[in-house]
């Protein structure tokens, strides 16, 4: 699969977003992943969703800044579709990682109260970190290259 598969399915559209946009999104992963450290301590299930929020934006941050934005329908998934493209296969076990947080995420949040443990909500938010400070970099190398 390729970019243009995903734009042919409308997964994702092409548009123009601006560094702003883009900044204020990799802020809001910066933010979540704060505040998920902070409601970890008292409710492990909100942390570890509030965790993986930090990797769709960030995610998200990185779609903007080449192009594309993820089709309002099933958008957390596309977004995933899109990194494991864009990021070929140096992340693609970190992408495949994420994508299943995000499958339990929804459970989590939809169905089975208590589902997360200790243990994976703290392996998501280390991960979570180390990405959001990796796409960071990424996106901050792009826009230098570009000028």
């Amino acid at each position: 699969m390729d970019v243009d598969h995903l734009l042919n399915e409308r997964r994702i559209r092409r548009e123009p977003i601006s560094e702003a946009e883009v900044r204020q999104v990799l802020d809001r992963a910066e933010r979540d992943l704060r505040t998920a450290e902070q409601v970890m301590e008292i409710d492990v299930d909100w942390g570890f969703a509030v965790a993986y929020n930090a990797v769709l934006q960030a995610s998200r941050a990185y779609m903007f800044a080449h192009g594309f934005r993820p089709s309002s329908r099933e958008s957390h998934k596309n977004v995933f579709a899109f990194m494991r493209i864009a990021v070929g296969d140096k992340h693609k076990d970190l992408i495949t990682y994420f994508d299943r947080m995000r499958t339990k995420r929804h459970s989590a949040v939809y169905d089975t109260v208590g589902l997360i443990t200790e243990t994976e909500a703290s392996n998501l938010l280390a991960r979570a970190r180390k990405y959001v400070k990796m796409i960071r970099q990424e996106i901050a190398g792009r826009s230098r290259r570009r000028t």
